[in-house]
């Protein structure tokens, strides 16, 4: 999968997708095979909202290869391509090559600067797959 815009001022999903995409994607993680109808009535829990904009947005995630969209009668059903653990470990395995490969030893550096804030648990990790790499060399 390829990586979405990453953007560094906003918090979990809407580091990847707008609001009302953040939104959609949420109620398909929660319960997949949904129509756009379905997620329509969903998200006017929180607030009207357009039937044709629903149906634009959902379309544009499966255009990304976010969802995938399958023929139930006449019915359009949709559903996320990974789960969302899934697609958070992917998009972050490829900001993370692409900051080590753009800023190489500065990417690195200041990953683990950040340890710092991090708990034991995250450092113990990390140290058993330093271990695990010499191992293998």
């Amino acid at each position: 999968m390829r990586r979405l815009n990453f953007k560094t001022g906003e918090r979990g999903l809407n580091r990847f997708f707008g609001p009302l995409e953040s939104r959609i994607m949420d109620i398909l993680w929660d319960a997949p095979d949904r129509s756009i109808k379905e997620v329509q009535t969903l998200l006017e829990h929180d607030k009207d909202i357009n039937f044709n904009t629903v149906m634009t947005v959902m379309n544009r995630l499966v255009d990304k290869g976010v969802l995938s969209k399958k023929l139930r009668g006449r019915t359009s059903l949709y559903r996320p391509v990974l789960s969302r653990e899934k697609f958070m470990d992917a998009q972050s395995k490829e900001l993370s090559h692409e900051l080590i490969e753009q800023f190489g030893p500065l990417a690195v550096n200041h990953m683990i600067d950040a340890l710092e804030e991090a708990d034991p648990e995250l450092i113990e990790r990390l140290e058993q797959k330093i271990k695990q790499w010499k191992k293998e060399l």
